[in-house]
């Protein structure tokens, strides 16, 4: 195990500047998931610190070691890509100990770390295979298996999941968090599906355009958004956003008006004061909403989706907004009828038109 520490990292093509100072703490033992929408940087980050990429400017430390200007293969790291790249010709246990053999390590040591990640990893019984017998889930079973035998101080995975069917994602997110748990070993996750980084995640990072926009635990991010776009970011079905405009504001109540939905006035608790007559966005979950809380409102259905244990319904408010409810009671809602439903002001957010929350 090793922690790893980011300091003002910048990584640039020419005249594009992808990363900008980017500062992080990974202590010990953390599982930590880089997270955000495409072209965010997460994996341009992850391979920066894989020793893939080089470092505009910024360093890189690793156990208390700069590694900024150190070769990949000295670094103590071990990456997980999406793609399996396991070799065709080799059977699962060559595959494993094909790196440390290529190292000069002893047949011995390789047959011993090998057997010890396929216990971990319920390989045993496929060592001698070819990968062409196995399925998908178990060829990244086995590219993570080689990785393991390497015994590295960090663990990067690299969207290792993006390939597999979404049953099998399942499955392979629960083997990775079993996997963290039996070896305690630091590990970061590259993903841009934020149910995998909620549910796999020690720590968040939120990135958008090279920068990061948020660090903390799943349910601190999920609870506590610092702006309007992690606030829609995590969380699934993503939050809703409504119009809103400040009618008054003094310290512990702040009431707005949603002009899209029939004039609503709201009391929110804020604890800050806010300029009369701006324009802000009142954020609001789908679970978050109950047919028996305080602020009643009502909306036309445009699709119901009924999944069994919950449903979802698609809906406009009188103004065109568009929300996303999650009906805990009306799971007979059908397309182009009126749902009434309600929403408790203590759990609603409220963001500038910059995106920053007010608290």
């Amino acid at each position: 195990m090793a922690d790893l520490v980011l300091k003002d990292v910048v990584k640039s093509f020419g005249p594009l500047t992808v990363i900008h100072g980017v500062n992080l703490q990974i202590n010990s033992g953390e599982f930590v998931v880089f997270v955000g929408p495409s072209g965010c940087g997460k994996s341009t980050l992850l391979r920066m610190i894989a020793g893939l990429e080089t470092v505009t400017s910024g360093s890189i430390h690793i156990d208390r070691q700069d590694v900024t200007q150190t070769e990949a293969a000295e670094r103590g790291i071990a990456m997980v890509f999406q793609t399996y790249a396991l070799y065709p010709h080799m059977t699962v246990r060559e595959n494993m100990g094909f790196g440390l053999k290529m190292t000069g390590t002893p047949k011995a040591e390789i047959e011993q770390r090998t057997a010890k990640a396929a216990k971990i990893l319920e390989l045993e019984p496929l060592l001698d295979r070819k990968p062409k017998q196995l399925s998908g889930g178990q060829r990244q079973r086995v590219a993570i298996g080689r990785a393991i035998v390497r015994e590295p101080k960090v663990f990067l995975f690299d969207e290792p999941l993006s390939n597999l069917d979404a049953e099998l994602r399942v499955a392979m997110r629960v083997e990775i968090a079993k996997l963290h748990n039996d070896l305690g070993a630091t590990m970061i996750y590259v993903t841009h599906d934020q149910v995998e980084a909620m549910t796999l995640a020690d720590k968040i990072v939120v990135l958008r355009k090279g920068h990061i926009e948020q660090v903390g635990a799943p349910l601190e991010l999920y609870d506590n958004p610092n702006n309007l776009f992690v606030a829609g970011f995590i969380g699934s079905p993503s939050m809703n956003f409504l119009q809103a405009e400040v009618l008054e504001s003094t310290i512990g109540k702040t009431t707005v008006r949603l002009p899209a939905q029939d004039n609503l006035s709201v009391d929110l608790p804020l604890t800050t004061a806010m300029p009369v007559g701006k324009a802000y966005k009142l954020g609001i979950r789908p679970e978050h909403f109950d047919r028996d809380a305080s602020t009643a409102l009502k909306v036309t259905v445009d699709v119901a989706e009924h999944l069994g244990g919950t449903s979802y319904v698609y809906a406009r408010n009188s103004g065109g907004e568009k929300l996303v409810i999650e009906a805990k009671h009306d799971r007979d809602t059908a397309a182009k009828s009126i749902l009434q439903t309600a929403f408790d002001p203590v759990r609603a957010f409220l963001f500038t038109e910059s995106g920053e929350r007010v608290r």
